[in-house]
């Protein structure tokens, strides 16, 4: 796959915009599941306390794959990393845990907020880690003789 220097810089601003949106959602998360949401975990019954414990915990690791994604691609940015080595499944976005509905539905506001918004950027990331490796793994023909005759002028 070889970028042009428009495709790049596009590439780039959407990887620190979406770095900049986690780092944001992930002191959101911190502050409201450890400090500003200690009354909404106490108001609950105690098996709702658990989920509440539970979503937290899913909300921090849907938003640490996406931030180790994020760096990993500003690492092939910079040349630190060839963009085949971001392919490795190691370095790809990692699964992410699911939410029930009727859990999230029993949350407080403040909580269902902050798992809908990392359930959601992590799906955004998901699409551009899909479109990226597909786009790696077999790229079309049009492509192929684009890139040919640029290597050719």
């Amino acid at each position: 796959m070889k970028e042009t220097n428009a495709e790049s810089r596009l590439h780039r601003r959407l990887v620190d915009t979406l770095y900049v949106d986690a780092m944001v959602l992930a002191d959101e998360a911190r502050s409201y599941f450890d400090e500003g949401g200690r009354a909404d975990r106490e108001a609950l019954d105690p098996m709702a306390r658990v989920s509440f414990s539970c979503e937290s915990l899913k909300v921090t690791t849907r938003l640490m794959h996406v931030i180790a994604w994020l760096l990993t691609q500003r690492a092939v940015d910079a040349g630190e990393m060839a963009p085949r080595e971001a392919l490795d499944p190691s370095r790809r976005l990692g699964p992410a845990p699911v939410s029930e509905a009727s859990a999230v539905l029993a949350m407080p506001h403040a909580a269902q907020e902050l798992i809908a918004a990392s359930a959601e950027l992590y799906r955004r990331v998901e699409r551009l880690d899909h479109a990226q490796a597909s786009e790696m793994a077999a790229p079309s023909p049009a492509r192929t003789m684009l890139d040919r005759l640029a290597m050719a002028f």
